[in-house]
C-alpha cells in the first residue's frame, strides 16, 4: 500500500488512546495520510462545541471522530475505514470472500464497542466474566483461519486495527480476559511492531 500525503483534518475528543476514534487515528498513521488534529476537551464545553461542530458541517450527528479529506468529511469510524482502504486500494481484502471476512469481523467488533461503551458507565461481573471471554474467543477462530498474525494472514486489513484497539481499550479498563488466546496474543505483539505506528504506541502505553 503507498502512502500518500493529503491535506486532512482529524476531529476527536481529547482522550488519549480510548474510544472508536483511536482506530482511525492508528489507521492514518500506518497509511502514513498527515494530519492536523482537532482535539476537543471531553468536559462540560463538548455539547456546545459538538453543535458547533453541526453548524460547521464537520459532523451532522454531532459525534466524532470526523475526517475532512481531500474535500470530503468523513463520519462513523468503520464507514471511514472502510471509504480509506478503498481509497489507498488496500486494507479490504482482495477476493469476494476476504472482504466479507473483513466485514463480519467489523460487525463483531461493532457488538463489542456497544457492550463496552455499556460497561464503562456501568461496571459488571457480566461483561468481563462472560461477553469479553466469548468476544476474544469468537475472534480467535477468525484469526486461527489465516494462520495470523492478522486476519487475512500477513496483510492488515482495516478491522485490524478496531480488534487492536478493543485489545488495548479492554487492558486499560482491567476488563482484559488473562487468558487470552494465543492467536490473539501474536496478533497483538505484532501489530505494535508496525513501523509507522510503533514508537506512537510504545510512548503512549
Amino acid at each position: 500500500m503507498n502512502s500518500q500525503k493529503v491535506a486532512a483534518v482529524y476531529h476527536y475528543l481529547d482522550i488519549g488512546r480510548l474510544g472508536r476514534g483511536e482506530v482511525v487515528h492508528l489507521f492514518l498513521k500506518d497509511a502514513g495520510i498527515e494530519v492536523k488534529q482537532a482535539r476537543y476537551p471531553s468536559d462540560s464545553t463538548w455539547p456546545q462545541q459538538s453543535e458547533t461542530l453541526k453548524e460547521q458541517g464537520i459532523t451532522r450527528t454531532g459525534k466524532v471522530p470526523s475526517l475532512e479529506y481531500n474535500g470530503q468529511i468523513l463520519t462513523q469510524h468503520i464507514p471511514t475505514l472502510r471509504y480509506l482502504a478503498r481509497e489507498l486500494g488496500g486494507y479490504g481484502g482482495e477476493s469476494n470472500w476476504e472482504k466479507y471476512v473483513v466485514d463480519a469481523v467489523s460487525d463483531i467488533y461493532i457488538d463489542w464497542r456497544t457492550q463496552w461503551v455499556a460497561n464503562l458507565k456501568n461496571k459488571s461481573a457480566e461483561y468481563k466474566d462472560k461477553f469479553a471471554p466469548w468476544y476474544y474467543n469468537l475472534l480467535a477462530q477468525y484469526y486461527t483461519d489465516y494462520e495470523g498474525p492478522y486476519l487475512l494472514g500477513s496483510r492488515v486489513t482495516y478491522v485490524d486495527f478496531a480488534i487492536y484497539q478493543s485489545i488495548d481499550n479492554d487492558q486499560r479498563t482491567g476488563t482484559l480476559p488473562a487468558d487470552l488466546p494465543v492467536s490473539l496474543v501474536k496478533f497483538r505483539d505484532t501489530f505494535e511492531k508496525r513501523p509507522n505506528i510503533a514508537e506512537y504506541i510504545k510512548q503512549n502505553k
